[in-house]
């Protein structure tokens, strides 16, 4: 959504835990006494990981094409930030906006069928632009840096196929569980809309991987949104992915994106508990807002995603001061939903924005900043790689926050996070370790994700790592290479 709307949801967020601040301890600082053994079990698998991405939607992508004022030089810049391993966070997917306005104001995303049938048989008429808001360059460009995974999410049907004939305001779709429209049942055509629009991204050389057709199905908005409750997202399902299949095959449905992660677990189990509809998703989906992502989201075989969240709408913010919107605090949200919620992705809300804005960078004429938000997602996203799977681990300290995953390539890499005002070390041992090299990385107030020298190392079967104070330390064990 807007980023300029998401502060009317403050209220719903949890609060960040307050903690006094301290002087950032060097690397080399003393490990406290609270040090305890921990360990990470390379043989015991958890989820696999899809990736990590954000979003452009609502025409944010065409500002940084130039829509207001940024010059070719800077957007180029702001993509590599956001997708390059080498140069940026690493990103490795990125999320389309369906659009449903039939202007083109900034803040709106245009649908590509503006004019109504006579009925919900009757053929629609598409136009399309080539640009879609900016994110067909946007996708061009991500893939450049190796971005395979483009999901397509709409926040709302085109106004005729809804019961209140407007693309904003709630609104279901016709013809869904409890609705009764003189117009009749949109179903159908609405999927075949949704498959419209991936066949034009096709046509400019984007395969879109994944599809949903709602956005938080249970927020009522005054900008695009659309209502679902759990059985008529079931039932959606059920009218849409067939079509989805047949005129769009290699493109999976995927579903619901609840505002909050324990509400989209309602329509998890709605769609779970349906045959015909479970068949028909490839992965469940909710966001972060109205409560966080702490717990599986469904008990299924299938991968869950955590499809959007940001903090608070403000800029800039601090490393660690106390809000939601530090990186810090992202950090140990990212740590919460793939550890602790067993989530398969990871999506920020927007990775750049104008104004006072909680994305991961501000764009501002010709010019941008990156907050620290940014930091906290590169200390995952560059490192754990899609295909990766997450491992047993703990850090043995009760401050440090411990994940740890093995990427397709072989290479092992834990994440730790000193959530305490002191510093500390750990001691893992390792089991089905594969890595001999190991280098650390540090992320914090003073550190950008660099590599430090010393700050991790392997002897006799364990790995330590000295975590300066509210810090995060990212260890990548790499097996190609012998550490000499």
């Amino acid at each position: 959504m807007p980023s300029k709307l998401r502060p009317r949801r403050l209220t719903l967020l949890a609060s960040a835990v307050t903690l006094a601040s301290a002087a950032l301890a060097l690397p080399g600082a003393p490990a406290s006494a609270d040090t305890a053994p921990g360990s990470i079990d390379f043989s015991a698998r958890h989820q696999r990981i899809d990736g990590f991405g954000v979003s452009q939607a609502f025409q944010r992508a065409a500002v940084i094409h130039g829509l207001k004022g940024l010059s070719a030089e800077k957007g180029d810049e702001i993509v590599k930030l956001l997708f390059s391993r080498e140069d940026g966070a690493g990103l490795s997917m990125l999320r389309l906006g369906v659009g449903s306005s039939t202007d083109e104001v900034y803040d709106h995303m245009r649908t590509i069928a503006p004019n109504a049938p006579a009925s919900p048989d009757d053929p629609l008429t598409y136009t399309w632009d080539g640009k879609d808001g900016g994110q067909v360059w946007l996708a061009k460009e991500a893939r450049k840096y190796g971005v395979k995974r483009f999901i397509a999410d709409a926040w709302s049907a085109p106004a005729y196929m809804k019961d209140n004939n407007s693309d904003s305001n709630g609104g279901t779709l016709c013809g869904v569980v409890g609705t009764d429209c003189a117009t009749g049942d949109w179903r159908t055509a609405y999927g075949k809309y949704l498959a419209q629009y991936v066949k034009f991204y096709k046509r400019e050389g984007i395969r879109i991987t994944d599809l949903n057709f709602t956005n938080e199905p249970d927020w009522k908005a005054s900008y695009a949104s659309m209502l679902f409750t759990p059985a008529q997202a079931a039932d959606a399902v059920k009218a849409i992915g067939p079509v989805l299949r047949a005129e769009a095959p290699g493109t999976k449905l995927y579903c619901c994106d609840s505002f909050g992660w324990k509400q989209g677990k309602a329509y998890a189990a709605a769609i779970a508990a349906d045959p015909a509809a479970e068949k028909e998703v490839a992965a469940y989906s909710a966001h972060g807002y109205a409560s966080a992502a702490t717990s599986p989201l469904i008990n299924s075989d299938k991968p869950a995603w955590m499809s959007e969240w940001a903090g608070s709408g403000v800029w800039p913010s601090k490393w660690d001061d106390g809000t939601n919107a530090a990186g810090l605090y992202v950090a140990e949200n990212i740590h919460n939903a793939l550890a602790q919620a067993d989530a398969s992705a990871y999506l920020f809300w927007l990775g750049a924005s104008i104004g006072d804005t909680g994305a991961l960078i501000r764009m501002d004429g010709d010019s941008y900043m990156v907050s620290t938000r940014l930091r906290a997602m590169t200390a995952f996203s560059r490192f754990i790689r899609p295909g990766a799977v997450r491992v047993e681990a703990s850090s043995g300290v009760e401050a440090v926050l411990a994940s740890a995953y093995r990427n397709t390539d072989g290479t092992d890499v834990a994440v730790l996070i000193n959530t305490g005002t002191q510093a500390t070390t750990t001691d893992m041992a390792l089991k089905a370790a594969k890595g001999e090299q190991v280098t650390g990385y540090l992320t914090d107030g003073d550190h950008d994700t660099r590599a430090v020298e010393g700050l991790a190392q392997i002897a006799d079967g364990h790995l330590t790592a000295k975590l300066p104070a509210r810090s995060v330390v990212t260890v990548v064990l790499d097996p190609g290479r012998s550490q000499g």
